[in-house]
């Protein structure tokens, strides 16, 4: 299994069939899902297909959400990465999101924040991008502190799936 960033204490590698346990547990949790649409996963077999779409995604664009793995432990702690986002948002379509998840347990350790500055590095750098977008729930301060330390700037503010969110921005600087 190919990993593709190493930080000080984690490893984002592929997801793989055997994250389902622990993508089950993230998503099924309802406190994970208050600003992402309150629909937690009901069945492990909706992690399993999440993914293979993921997976997928690998394939079709050359990237895709990672898992995050404690160094320490051997831990599933969540997700994090970037996606080739083809749906219209905010105006934008074809564009590379960041987006990172992580379970409750492994939540104020400051992962989201390590690891989505890596992985902006890694876009701008060995995928050469020049442009990375973020959105979080206007609800969401950690997320948006995750987006600003990340290196992304604030643009607007807009309705997504009838809840409003703030738009991110990074440029390869």
């Amino acid at each position: 299994m190919k990993i593709f960033i190493e930080t000080e204490r984690l490893l984002l590698r592929e997801l793989v069939p055997e994250d389902a346990e622990g993508m089950f547990e993230l998503d099924s949790d309802p406190e994970v899902h208050r600003y992402i649409g309150k629909n937690p996963v009901k069945t492990i077999e909706r992690s399993r297909q999440v993914i293979e779409i993921i997976r997928e995604q690998y394939v079709t664009n050359g990237i895709g959400r990672w898992a995050v793995i404690e160094k320490e432990t051997g831990q599933f702690a969540g997700w994090s990465g970037l996606k080739l986002t083809t749906e219209l948002t905010n105006g934008h379509i074809n564009y590379y999101d960041l987006g990172y998840r992580l379970t409750k347990k492994h939540w104020g350790k400051g992962y989201a924040t390590e690891t989505a500055v890596a992985c902006v590095g890694y876009g701008f750098g060995h995928m050469g991008l020049t442009e990375i977008y973020g959105m979080a729930d206007i609800g969401n301060i950690a997320s948006q502190n995750v987006l600003q330390k990340a290196g992304l700037q604030y643009v607007e503010t807009f309705e997504f799936d009838g809840t409003m969110h703030n738009w991110y921005k990074g440029i390869k600087g």
